[in-house]
């Protein structure tokens, strides 16, 4: 298994980027033995389609999981349609990051965590905090669907929500209703390995 984590820099010291389809670096871990290999992501400076660029990139590489900080619906749309579990909301160093993930500390990302084109501004702002949530809200509450889960808190800078159209809308839930029901299948799964086991 490998696991790609959007980087800020080329080690597993370096932090995870708030960005998926424009952050400078991946760093692709394998979880057991945590080598890993640093990718200089050329997508990043890219006038458009950078999300769905680097999606195919980390595909390529045989990726099964992606760790970062947000994911747009084009990159989300490419990632999951190769197969590949998308986890937003992720902070810190990179060596962590994939402890946590190991550890089962994260759940899969059922939706795009912001709206297209989020990652083309200049740097991100300082958000207000992130909470116990996990970004199920499809951003229509106060909170905004930013909740990081375990308490952590990331500067976001958050564009206005862009208006969908009903097919887009239909699309979105078809792949929601894919990944919950790809969720539940896992939760029995595992519900009846701990079962035999005991």
């Amino acid at each position: 298994m490998k696991i790609a984590v959007s980087a800020t820099g080329l080690d597993l010291d370096a932090e995870v980027n708030p960005r998926f389809g424009r952050c400078q670096y991946f760093v692709i871990v394998d979880p057991q033995s945590m080598e890993f290999e640093a990718l200089d992501n050329s997508n990043a400076m890219a006038a458009g389609g950078a999300g769905i660029s680097t999606a195919q990139m980390i595909a390529s590489k045989g990726a099964e999981v992606v760790l970062t900080g947000n994911c747009g619906p084009n990159a989300y749309q490419t990632l999951s349609a190769a197969g590949l579990q998308v986890i937003t909301g992720v902070a810190g160093r990179i060596r962590d990051a994939v402890e946590a993930y190991k550890a089962g500390k994260f759940q899969s990302t059922a939706q795009p965590s912001v709206a297209a084109h989020y990652g083309m501004g200049a740097t991100p702002g300082m958000g207000m905090g992130g909470g116990m949530g996990m970004g199920r809200g499809m951003g229509r509450g106060m909170g905004m669907g930013r909740g990081m889960g375990m308490g952590e808190t990331m500067p976001m800078a958050e564009p206005p929500p862009q208006a969908m159209s009903s097919e887009q809308e239909v699309e979105m839930l078809k792949n929601q209703a894919q990944a919950m029901s790809q969720q539940l299948n896992e939760i029995q799964r595992r519900i009846e390995e701990l079962e035999k086991g005991k």
